[in-house]
Order: C-alpha cells, then structure tokens, then sequence
C-alpha cells in the first residue's frame, strides 16, 4: 500500500541524499535476479537507516533479516571506525549476492554474516548493541523484540520494519490472518512498554523507533 502519492514519494526521494551508485547497482540485481524484489530497502528508507545509524555511532549493529544486504550496508555508513554490524538471515541462497556487495563496500571488513534461524542464533551473541535493526518474521516481533532487549545498551535504539503491513494494521482482520493480529497486538504492547520510548514512522510500510529507557 502507498501511503503517499507517487508524486509525493517522488519527490520526498528527490530532496532527500542521494543513493550511492554501489546500492543502486545492488537494486537493479535485486530486481533482476531476486524473488519479491519489493522487499528490499531501497533509497529513501535507506537513508533513513543511514542517517539514524550515523547518529547513533554505534560501535555494534545487529541485523534480523539481511535479504539481499542492502539495509546492512546502509546501517553499517554509520559505524564508528572499529564497530561491527552482524546480520542474520535464515536463507543462505542470497550469501553470494550480498558477499560481492558487502565486498565491494568499504564496510566487507566491518560486516559479519551469520545464516540460521534468529531465535536460535542471538542467544549466542555476546555482544551489547547500539543499534538493532528487525526486519524478519514479523509474526515472531515479540520474541525478537524480548530476545534483544537485554543486549541493547540504555540509550540504545531498536528499528522495527513494516509495522503498518500494508495498511491492514487498520483494517478489519481475516480470521486465518494471525500475522496481521500478532502486529497489532504488538505494537500496541510497544507503545504501552515502559522499558522503551516509542514512535511509529509513516516511512514506506511503517518503521517503528525504539529507544531504550
């Protein structure tokens, strides 16, 4: 669902920063070469994940959901110069495609992948986190959310994405839909959380901000 008008979106992209010439070549691939294509960042969100990671200056990123790395090498242009960004993913099939990209990137240093399922694979990550970026399963949002939350330090930011889920958020829900009522029931759980300041942002399919208390 377009929340804006294509004119809109137009220019909100137009007057934002420019994407980099590496993750517009990375987009057409994706296009070209990838399953559901849509499910990939793209530029103005991209910028968005730049510009908040550059804020933060984290020096440790954790990725849930990786696709085809494109939000990974955005988040990673806010790393401080020695920081890491993991990014977990389920699927190993896209390895190839973002191992060339992160490569590529002045970050392939900077960005460790890890394939399996994130429940399973973030218990052993011994690390506290600036910045989480969540971006996976969304019927599994709650337990992603309880599972980083130790691991995020105070002050530290937690980004959920497509929390608006193409507008059904709002609408009314069918009855073999429990994605659609885990979301709803989840955000309304984050807004009432007192561990976390929250803001839902209309950008693209809706990006939740977390702040740690």
């Amino acid at each position: 669902m377009h929340f804006l008008s294509a004119d809109l979106e137009a220019y909100i992209t137009t007057h934002s920063e420019k994407e980099p010439d590496l993750l517009k070549e990375l987009t057409r691939e994706t296009h070209l070469k990838v399953l559901m294509p849509r499910m990939i960042t793209g530029h103005f969100q991209g910028r968005v994940l730049s510009l908040i990671a550059s804020l933060v200056h984290p020096n440790y990123i954790l990725e849930i959901g990786t696709y085809t790395g494109y939000s990974a090498l955005c988040l990673a242009e806010g790393l401080s110069p020695k920081g890491q960004l993991i990014t977990i993913d389920k699927n190993d099939e896209l390895s190839g495609i973002q191992k060339r990209y992160f490569d590529r990137s002045p970050y392939g240093n900077q960005i460790t992948r890890l394939t399996g399922k994130a429940l399973d694979v973030i218990p052993g990550i011994d690390k506290i986190f600036d910045l989480v970026f969540i971006d996976a399963d969304k019927a599994e949002y709650p337990e992603y959310f309880e599972m980083v939350l130790p691991k995020v330090r105070k002050g530290g930011i937690i980004l959920l994405d497509n929390v608006l889920w193409s507008g059904k958020v709002v609408e009314p829900v069918a009855q073999k839909d429990s994605t659609t009522q885990t979301l709803i029931d989840f955000n309304k759980k984050l807004s009432e959380d007192p561990r976390v300041r929250t803001v839902v942002l209309p950008i693209r399919d809706g990006l939740t901000l977390c702040m740690v208390k």
